[in-house]
């Protein structure tokens, strides 16, 4: 009965939803960018880490 919406339909939508939150999306967009390159930061930490516990291994 109802299928998947086509090409028409997902530009409607799309139009629609930029009316209703276009101001706020350019805050939204840098935030998000903000938390990735946070995730990036703490990823590169945690995996330096068990290189950190090694190297005071060493030395002690």
């Amino acid at each position: 009965m109802f299928g998947l919406p086509g090409g028409w339909e997902l530009l409607v939508v799309l139009g629609i939803v930029l009316l209703l939150f276009g101001n706020r999306l350019p805050s939204v967009m840098r935030s998000l960018g903000q938390s990735i390159t946070e995730f990036k930061k703490g990823a590169k930490e945690a995996e330096q880490e068990p290189e950190k516990i090694d190297d005071q291994e060493a030395k002690a």
